[in-house]
């Protein structure tokens, strides 16, 4: 046991040398000592405890610390930070402590790691937990650093946890922090997120995808080689110092693209990409050099028009500059090149905020500071529901980026579907809440029209327009929402005080004071359910109160009938419960679910234990989860679905793993596409391989053609995907058909 323990405690010391030697700004006698009290402190207090894996606990902050000194880049604030992130969450000891030992920075940072713990339902608690944390980003941006480090290293280490919490963290991953570290400029961590959730909500795929990436790995060399000698001579030529190398698309991104167009594998042409990384020369700015390599290549390859991205004259928010184009490379096939300077591949590699923010640099941090303020906006609405504000938070920050014009000419950027009302909410609140129409490109258009890149937009207003409760049903960003509700609260509250004089006015005249019994009559009278609302309706000229002497001497009804209706409810609501009670007893009870064991899929009709859920209509053979409904009953969602990706980030206490048991008695509905070139019989021969030959019934069949061509969409009742892509294969040999595909888009 000794002999053990002092292995551990010399692997514990090498890996704390390996991150010293890491952290280049860690290395001067006062943040050596910094680091090592810290890393001290962390060994005291996780003493004895031990990761899922069987791991001391500590390893997992040096990890950490080392994510985030050399694939971050920051310094010794932040490093300290890393190895102390757990310690006030897991120990006893408390932010005073770390206070009076670290100072007010680091334990400010060290509570913005640290997670709530109270009375919250666990999605809320899940939610909450993110907006804490968003609340410290608005002072320090390194707290989403470090907790990215963390969740790295963490979804790094997920073998050692059970099914149902491995898809869970990767749910949330993908939904919240891979998106986040994108928006951050981590590309490389972005990437590795991406990839890592893929591996363990999708396993089979994530292996199939990358054993076809290695085994192209040869070929792609060659072909990478061929690619880039005649830009490298011509370069040279030109006296360029410059490096190439030849990026594989990762797993995900490959899957991505294939779920979104419905293509296989061997269809998606830009499985690699070309990086080409120069020297600034000093004399010459770098977006002009820039544009002179593309005309280079250019010269040499033909580029394909629409697939030019300048993020060099409008760098994306996270401060990311590339020009990036497509071109028709040897062998007929298209490659992506991205050119970039080495600064510019700096700021890509370790993210704008590291680069600007925290090394001394000069530049212009405008955009990240822009992103900032908009989350301290989103955040000014104690009130919003946490759940509400995740989705609001996904939906505007990381969307794509469309570029919108003032009539001035000034850029300003939006998240992609905005309308013109989210415009002029974001030019000022005032503009937004006395708009009353635009002009986009000089048109007339209503505040509901949504903006497209490029447009130059015009905003008309009125001082005697007022927000209005429907404008809440088309806008789409943050500060429109929160600055409607505000306006309709603040109006909401000025009707509320105007109806009360109202009313008390017309009481005095009639001789009457405010009373409970009149404030009875009234809510009786006008079905309404709280006084507010019925002082609201008076001030808003709703309620006219021509009727109010009448109303007020209103005679009650007989007090015997009415308490009759009282006792006969209550008895009938007793009948009601006895009735339920002997249902639940008669009927079968329900089921044990072990959250930690993956739920068996099974096609024993008596002992159904889930339902199919009807956004993606997975079928046996998909990777799915479930997810426990709040009458105890388990939803079936392919891992892939958007709903089944945003319970997974919102509700993990409430996800499962599920595997099918094989299924040859059950049907499942699955839908296909169809396209191809129309000739006489087709549609007969297309129907007939489903129904005689392939003995498959079909829900539905809608065949339409135009110009020779056909297209199509079928519903079939199948058993599972391996009898599936056996009907796929079996309908693309059909004289014709060029292309059959499953359909995964979401039922309306």
């Amino acid at each position: 046991m000794t002999t053990k323990t002092n292995i551990e405690k010399q692997e514990i010391e090498q890996k704390f040398s390996e991150l010293l030697n890491i952290c280049t700004r860690c290395r001067t006698p006062e943040n050596k000592e910094l680091v090592r009290k810290a890393f001290d402190l962390a060994c005291v207090a996780h003493k004895g405890m031990r990761r899922r894996s069987g791991e001391p606990y500590i390893i997992h902050p040096i990890e950490v610390a080392k994510i985030v000194a050399s694939e971050i880049g920051l310094g010794t604030t932040s490093v300290v930070c890393s190895l102390l992130h757990d310690v006030v969450e897991d120990t006893e000891y408390t932010l005073e402590d770390i206070k009076g030992m670290f100072g007010e920075k680091i334990a400010s940072i060290i509570d913005g790691l640290t997670k709530i713990s109270g009375v919250f339902d666990q999605g809320s608690l899940q939610a909450e937990n993110f907006r804490k944390m968003l609340l410290t980003l608005s002072d320090d941006v390194r707290v989403i650093l470090i907790k990215l480090a963390d969740r790295l290293h963490n979804m790094r280490t997920l073998d050692s946890l059970p099914s149902n919490k491995q898809i869970k963290i990767s749910g949330e991953t993908l939904f919240i922090y891979a998106p986040l570290a994108h928006r951050l400029g981590l590309y490389a961590i972005k990437t590795e997120l991406e990839d890592l959730s893929l591996k363990y909500e999708h396993p089979r795929i994530y292996n199939e995808l990358w054993q076809k990436v290695e085994e192209s790995e040869k070929k792609r060399t060659h072909y990478i080689n061929k690619f880039s000698f005649p830009i490298m001579k011509k370069l040279d030529e030109k006296g360029i110092d410059f490096k190439i190398t030849g990026r594989p698309k990762s797993i995900y991104s490959i899957w991505n693209k294939m779920q979104a167009k419905n293509i296989p594998f061997e269809e998606v042409y830009d499985v690699f990409a070309i990086r080409l990384i120069f020297n600034h020369d000093q004399k010459v700015q770098d977006k002009n050099q820039c544009w002179n390599i593309y005309s280079i290549i250019t010269d040499i390859y033909k580029p394909k028009p629409d697939r030019l991205r300048d993020w060099i004259s409008t760098p994306k928010a996270n401060g990311y500059e590339a020009l990036h184009t497509t071109v028709m490379g040897p062998e007929g096939r298209w490659v992506e090149i991205q050119i970039r300077s080495d600064r510019m591949d700096e700021i890509a590699e370790r993210g704008f905020a590291a680069h600007w923010k925290y090394k001394g640099e000069t530049g212009e941090a405008g955009q990240l500071d822009n992103w900032i303020r908009k989350v301290r906006e989103m955040l000014e609405n104690p009130e919003a529901d946490a759940l509400e504000f995740i989705d609001d938070f996904k939906m505007n920050l990381f969307s794509s980026e469309i570029f919108i014009f003032t009539p001035k000419g000034l850029l300003i950027r939006m998240p992609k579907g905005v309308t013109a009302l989210d415009f002029a909410y974001e030019i000022h609140s005032e503009i937004g809440n006395q708009s009353i129409g635009a002009k986009v490109n000089h048109k007339l258009v209503p505040l509901s029209h949504v903006l497209h890149s490029g447009d130059q937009v015009e905003i008309l207003t009125s001082d005697k327009q007022s927000p209005q409760r429907e404008w809440l049903d088309f806008i789409i960003t943050a500060k429109a929402k929160t600055s409607i509700k505000n306006a309709l609260k603040k109006e909401k509250k000025d009707s509320i005080n105007r109806g009360k004089e109202i009313l008390d006015d017309k009481l005095k005249a009639l001789g009457l004071h405010v009373s409970s019994d009149i404030f009875r009559k009234l809510l009786t009278t006008y079905k309404i359910s709280s006084k507010d609302e019925l002082y609201s309706n008076i001030g808003l000229g709703i309620i006219d109160l021509a009727n109010l002497q009448k109303i007020v001497t209103k005679k009650p009804k007989n007090k015997l009938i009415r308490y009759w209706r009282l006792q006969f409810s209550k008895t009938t609501y007793r009948m009601n419960k006895n009735i339920r009670r002997r249902e639940s007893k008669t009927g079968s009870k329900p089921q044990v679910i072990n959250k930690k064991k993956p739920l068996l899929l099974t096609e024993n009709i008596e002992g159904l234990n889930f339902t199919i859920a009807k956004c993606c209509n997975p079928i046996p053979g998909d990777d799915v989860m479930g997810f426990i409904a709040d009458d105890d009953s388990v939803i079936i969602h392919k891992r892939s679905c958007e709903d089944a990706i945003r319970l997974m980030s919102s509700f993990g206490d409430k996800i499962l793993s599920a595997t099918w048991e094989t299924h040859k008695l059950l049907s499942f509905l699955a839908k296909i596409k169809l396209k191809g070139i129309d000739r006489m019989g087709i549609f007969n021969d297309i129907s007939t391989l489903i129904s005689k030959e392939l003995d498959v019934n079909i829900q539905s069949i809608l065949l339409d053609t135009h110009d020779g061509v056909f297209e199509g969409a079928i519903g079939l009742y199948i058993h599972n995907t391996n009898d599936l892509d056996n009907l796929i294969h079996d309908l693309k040999k059909i004289k014709g058909v060029r292309s059959v595909v499953r359909d995964e888009s979401k039922d309306d």
